[in-house]
């Protein structure tokens, strides 16, 4: 590395180069003027980032504002997308310099999360990130959709103006499942989908479903239902196309009652992306998610190579529902954790997996059990790709 790189914020003039090296990392693809008018909303508030040469740009990274649920409450989560290297300037460190760019960015934006899909996990590893969950992508019969029912519930086409709708509708499921996981996206991207022809989106009282045509076949992107006959009307709208389309692929939980109610199991060839988390702000972090109801006192030893804020001893309590983080003086049974086995604790990995991969140490046996009560269930999952 040079003294002549360095972080900057990226500019307007400077979204030619960043696709020029983006073409260069992820090969062609995609539209050109639509990537261009998403980039352009990164730029006024701080959430482009570059590494420049001198005055060549050599590498970028940009950051969604997004909210995350966690055991049924709302964290909002930095996504970083779009991190890209000159092929000439790999192996020299710019992706540590970027990436540690976007950390401190994170920090200065208030996020206590940051997420993203790992091109390669070496480097992500190195900062602090582990993996916490998966985006499963399901292919079901459409015929087996089309059967069931649910023809009682009246659903109507949706469309712009029902994306804060859309919101409330998800938002309520997803608080009343205790998920973990699943991403909101801002107003305005949600109304951009709406808008798409090419996507087909339907509302009932209490759910929705956005799906499209994918090479032959039906993709549903997103299906929210408060009930079983809602879930089965939307099911079915989407299984009507079965004469055309024989298979319908479904980005959802594993546990979505989808599961429960086809006669055929999901194709064996699921296909599975896992994403990897990171915490920016421990106490804040701890403090916006969910928990279920039990109590727990547990004496923490952190280490953060990257952000000191982080490190320390901490005292976590969890009571109510609620988690909080207060400092501490670490006792002699406090659990040692890294920046990854926080991350990973934190998205309900079981101590005893984060003992036998050397991210924990210390702590006790109670401790371990009350933990994994605290932090532990369905595994985490996206529905989302960014």
């Amino acid at each position: 590395m040079t003294d002549s790189l360095r972080v900057v914020d990226v500019a307007e003039d400077q979204l030619d180069s960043v696709w020029q090296v983006r073409t260069r990392s992820f090969g062609p693809g995609g539209d050109r003027d639509e990537w261009r008018k998403t980039a352009l909303e990164f730029l006024d508030d701080g959430r482009y980032l570059g590494v420049v040469d001198g005055d060549e740009l050599v590498a970028a990274a940009r950051i969604w504002p997004f909210e995350q649920w966690w055991h049924g409450r709302r964290v909002q989560l930095g996504g970083v997308a779009g991190v890209v290297v000159a092929p000439e300037y790999r192996g020299r460190g710019v992706a540590s310099l970027l990436m540690r760019a976007v950390l401190q960015r994170c920090v200065d934006k208030g996020y206590p999360l940051t997420a993203l899909y790992p091109a390669t996990t070496v480097l992500y590893r190195h900062l602090g990130y582990e993996f916490a969950g998966h985006r499963y992508k399901f292919s079901f019969q459409a015929a087996d959709l089309r059967t069931l029912g649910g023809k009682g519930t009246a659903i109507r086409k949706a469309g712009p103006g029902d994306a804060e709708l859309f919101l409330q509708l998800a938002s309520k499921a997803h608080e009343g499942q205790r998920s973990s996981g699943p991403l909101i996206w801002p107003l305005k991207q949600v109304q951009g989908w709406l808008e798409d022809e090419d996507n087909f989106a339907y509302v009932a009282d209490d759910g929705f479903v956005v799906y499209n045509w994918s090479d032959g076949a039906l993709a549903v992107d997103e299906l929210i239902a408060g009930s079983e006959e809602t879930a089965r009307a939307l099911w079915a709208t989407v299984g009507s196309g079965a004469s055309i389309a024989r298979t319908v692929h479904a980005y959802c939980a594993p546990s979505d009652p989808i599961h429960l109610m086809v006669e055929h199991e999901a194709d064996t060839d699921t296909r599975i992306n896992r994403w990897m988390l990171r915490m920016i702000d421990a106490p804040a972090a701890i403090a916006a998610r969910g928990f279920p109801e039990v109590t727990v006192e547990v004496d923490l030893q952190l280490v953060d190579q990257e952000l000191a804020g982080n490190t320390g001893g901490w005292h976590l309590s969890v009571a109510g529902g609620a988690g909080q983080l207060t400092p501490a003086e670490p006792s002699v049974d406090a659990l040692r954790l890294g920046s990854r086995g926080l991350a990973a604790l934190y998205a309900g990995t079981p101590l005893a997996s984060l003992r036998a991969a050397g991210l924990a140490a210390g702590g006790t046996p109670e401790g371990d059990d009350a933990l994994d009560t605290a932090f532990g269930g369905p595994t985490p999952y996206v529905l989302d790709y960014f």
